[in-house]
């Protein structure tokens, strides 16, 4: 297993695209998507199921070295700042195989 930075984003589907370009400028190699994702926060609550993108929401999941954490972290805050959203980041395991 390796030590990774588990870092998990939830944005508006709007501007996902603008967070994927974020994660591949800081040479993050992948992550995953979960679009239609569901909940309540400082924008109110957003449905799995709404007619369109404009109150979406989608899941990111990133595994990173620490050392791209920084980075990405430092990319990331003006868009959350701007649109909203929620980053959190823990340490979790990368089980190789």
């Amino acid at each position: 297993m390796k030590a990774v930075k588990r870092v998990e984003i939830v944005v508006e589907t709007l501007v996902l695209s603008q967070v994927t370009d974020l994660i591949e400028a800081t040479g993050i190699r992948g992550y995953t998507v979960i679009r239609n994702a569901g909940g309540k926060g400082g924008h109110g609550e957003r449905f799995e199921d709404e007619l369109t993108d404009l109150h979406r929401n989608s899941y990111l999941v990133v595994a990173c070295d620490e050392a791209e954490l920084a980075p990405l972290l430092e990319s990331l805050r003006p868009l959350l700042s701007r649109y909203g959203g929620m980053c959190l980041v823990s340490d979790a395991l990368w089980v190789r195989h």
